[in-house]
């Protein structure tokens, strides 16, 4: 896999930074490009592969220094406290010097992404004032064609964490959903073992595509590989840790017999907190997403088994390159760009 890197088609450097790398001077280069003479040539090889080694491009350079405006990223986000979705914020918030020496400008968005009306409205109000946009999407009628009006009317728009595939969108960033939750199922279905009972799921929103993907990935691995156990039908939370408790709460009191719980989303201190109530925090299979400052405690006492992993930094660092490549016209890099599944569990937290 191509390591994920800060560069784009070469336009994050400047002919200083090849003149350094190469170990030559400016006006070495200059005469590099323009093939003018009294260059060796060794040194014209060097700062010839120093420049394919960067995919260095001096006319996209010199294009971001004449915009007259910086470009504007929209990045539309879940509002609440979902700590992985603050970590990509985060992230982008790091990026302040790299967006800025590109002249680009991004702005966080923050709207009901499980209510389907309201996230539509939210798209439609960024029509014409953005050059891009990044949105963790609903998959929806009403935000399908919200990203499409965008699309239309010349914004480029990439998913990101969920997907909505049968819309116009141009990229999605993000892990293939689907593996994941096939991941959780094989991890639940192994570390319970040779116990019989039913599996819980929790999820945030089954509107939300990457949480429908999980659910289905899990369920065929549960069917087809561990048929045994019994897995209850799906409940929802919003990803709020308050409603993620209560209706775990109300499903630990009907069933005594649970061995396994998959959540799907976020809401895991109130999946934690159900368990602890229930005197079941060290009897249930407890299987997530994301490692967070609350993942990562919940690991180490031994509440949660594991976690699907996605990089939120990598999220952030792809989706504005993606963007960024888009507006310029340029190829996007696939292979940097793709996001991967990492389990993690107590012993091998990073």
């Amino acid at each position: 896999m191509a390591e994920d890197t800060d560069t784009i088609a070469g336009a994050a450097l400047t002919l200083k930074d090849i003149a350094r790398q190469a170990g030559v001077s400016l006006a070495t280069v200059d005469r590099v490009l323009h093939n003018r003479p009294g260059v060796r040539p060794d040194t014209v090889r060097r700062v010839k592969e120093t420049i394919a080694r960067n995919a260095f491009q001096p006319h996209v350079a010199a294009a971001e220094l004449a915009r007259g405006r910086p470009r504007r990223f929209a990045f539309v986000m879940p509002s609440g406290p979902n700590p992985f979705m603050q970590q990509i914020e985060a992230y982008l918030g790091e990026m302040s010097a790299w967006l800025a020496a590109r002249r680009l400008a991004v702005e966080l968005i923050a709207t009901d992404v499980f209510d389907a009306s309201v996230l539509a409205a939210s798209l439609e109000a960024l029509a014409g004032d953005y050059d891009g946009v990044a949105v963790v999407a609903l998959d929806h009628p009403r935000v399908r064609a919200g990203i499409n009006d965008l699309v239309d009317a010349g914004t480029r728009v990439v998913t990101l964490v969920s997907d909505v595939p049968s819309s116009r969108r141009h990229h999605y960033i993000g892990i293939d959903n689907i593996a994941a939750g096939r991941t959780a199922g094989a991890l639940v279905g192994r570390l319970v073992g040779q116990k019989s009972g039913k599996v819980a799921i929790l999820a945030g929103s089954q509107g939300l595509r990457d949480h429908a993907e999980r659910i289905f990935g899990f369920s065929q691995v549960m069917a087809s590989e561990f048929p045994g156990l019994g897995v209850l039908p799906v409940l929802e939370g919003r990803d709020e840790d308050d409603r993620s408790e209560q209706v775990l709460a109300r499903l630990f009191d009907k069933h005594a017999d649970i061995v396994g719980l998959y959540n799907v989303g976020a809401g895991t201190q109130g999946v934690a907190n159900a368990l602890s109530e229930a005197g079941r925090d060290r009897q249930v299979v407890f299987v997530g997403h994301d490692v967070t400052v609350l993942t990562r405690r919940l690991l180490l006492q031994g509440v949660m088994d594991a976690a699907i992993s996605q990089n939120p930094g990598h999220e952030a660092r792809a989706a504005v390159r993606v963007l960024l490549a888009l507006a310029r016209g340029e190829p996007i890099l696939s292979e940097q760009e793709k996001i991967r599944i990492d389990i993690v569990m107590r012993d091998n937290l990073p």
